[in-house]
């Protein structure tokens, strides 16, 4: 066990230290501290760091949220995610590093768990990841990316993760390979969920108890912003049909299958049912629009997405429809692509209303270069007429919100094999507060 000492200052240069404390770093869980500060002022910027021995960490910065009965003026923030470290460089996050951030919500595929293969940008370490050395090992590789330290150390990160923290296509406590063991699975996912918990920024709430790890949470920006940070991977049921692109039929339509389970979709309607904020946030992993994949051949959805698990989803958006949730917005990660979307009950109904505004988010470098692909665009619209932009860069979405107006900003680079790709502001949108539809900006 080592010692860790921790400052928190009103000023980068530690002129003022508000506070500072000691925190044991213990070998059970890879030697991270999780330090919980009490008595700081809403609101506020601070800045931190830390002390072992001889050694000081790097400066960061980070912001307590506004009281819950304030209405802020605006809030900044991105979100991002799937960050293949082998498959490109992280220029997405030196251009947002640029921009005037109150936070970043990271949407899952933080690591990815696959063997290192040569001849890419760059190349993981070791095997594919099973133990828990191996889980630590490869968060700490992705985190000798300067780029991501950068942005971890200008603003809060509000963390969930998809299924590659763990096993591709992971659902609930069953593997996509038929020679896994139940008993073999979850104490990967035991030890996947464990270096998770070491190397993010999690409250002690959070830590696991074996293979099992509470990620869903609230984040409360005063009145303006609730968001709800869901974790669409640990509770649902297997992917019907045998997952891939498939019609709409067998298990699609099981009332039964679930993608949040049912203790998480109550805590979640409880949660709406009970917010003041003007605008609330859905933060999760898997397009919700129920998107046809191949629109030049029979109609096929994935079945890894909220379209494989049909009564959930038309469960949840009634509910948003019925019980009047002021301005739902769905954040997605997950598919290293860009979207816009309009939600809806019955996508097979033009009269059915719009419920919810769905951004959904490329990635940060999954894929490798990305492109545009102007005629896919044009048939994938067409045959989805509420899809109303999809674009297949690497990138973020960077977003603002006011009272009145929720905007949407697809930041994209056209490569990622090579550092320097300039950032283009490739389409905006723009909600506005009592509207349902996604309009252009």
């Amino acid at each position: 066990a080592v010692e860790v000492q921790w400052e928190i200052a009103a000023d980068e240069g530690f002129r003022t230290i508000l506070q500072s404390g000691k925190a044991l770093a213990t070998p059970q869980l890879g030697h991270s501290v999780h330090v919980e500060v009490n008595g700081l002022n809403p609101e506020t910027w601070y800045w931190y760091r830390f002390h072992c021995g001889d050694a000081t960490s790097r400066t960061g910065r980070t912001r307590t949220m506004p009281i819950s009965t304030a209405l802020p003026s605006q809030l900044r923030f991105a979100f991002a995610s799937c960050q293949h470290y082998e498959t490109g460089l992280y220029t997405a996050y030196e251009h947002m590093a640029k921009e005037p951030l109150d936070l970043v919500l990271h949407l899952g595929d933080y690591i990815y768990e696959y063997a290192g293969i040569d001849e890419r940008v760059r190349k993981h370490a070791g095997k594919e990841i099973v133990s828990l050395e191996d889980y630590r090992t490869r968060y700490a590789q992705y985190r000798l990316d300067t780029h991501l330290q950068t942005m971890h150390s200008l603003c809060p990160w509000a963390v969930v993760w998809d299924d590659h923290e763990f096993d591709n296509n992971c659902a609930g406590d069953v593997s996509e390979e038929a020679n896994v063991s139940r008993d073999d699975y979850l104490l990967r996912r035991a030890n996947a969920y464990q270096a998770y918990y070491e190397s993010m920024p999690l409250r002690r709430s959070a830590l696991p108890t074996g293979p099992d790890m509470i990620l869903y949470r609230t984040i409360d920006f005063g009145r303006l912003a609730r968001f709800e940070m869901l974790d669409t991977r640990q509770y649902r049921t297997d992917q019907p049909n045998g997952d891939g692109l498939k019609p709409l039929e067998g298990d699609v339509l099981n009332p039964n299958a679930t993608l949040l389970g049912q203790q998480q979709e109550r805590w979640l309607m409880a949660e709406l049912l009970r917010s003041r904020a003007s605008w609330n946030v859905l933060a999760q992993q898997i397009m919700m629009a129920r998107v046809d994949r191949d629109p030049a051949q029979e109609a096929r959805f994935s079945m890894d997405q909220w379209a494989g698990y049909d009564v959930a989803r038309k469960r949840l958006l009634s509910f948003l429809e019925t019980r009047r949730v002021p301005n739902p917005v769905v954040l997605t990660g997950d598919i290293h692509s860009n979207w816009a979307n309009d939600l809806k009950v019955d996508f097979d109904s033009e009269q059915s209303p719009v419920v919810a505004a769905e951004f959904v988010g490329t990635s940060i470098s999954s894929g490798g270069n990305g492109t545009q692909s102007p005629k896919g665009q044009a048939e994938m619209l067409a045959q989805n007429p509420f899809v109303k932009f999809q674009n297949a860069e690497r990138g973020y979405v960077s977003c603002t919100v006011t009272p009145k107006e929720w905007k949407s900003d697809y930041q994209v680079v056209e490569y990622v094999d090579k550092p320097g790709a300039p950032l283009i502001n490739r389409a905006s949108f723009v909600v506005e507060a009592g509207q349902r539809g996604l309009q252009k900006a």
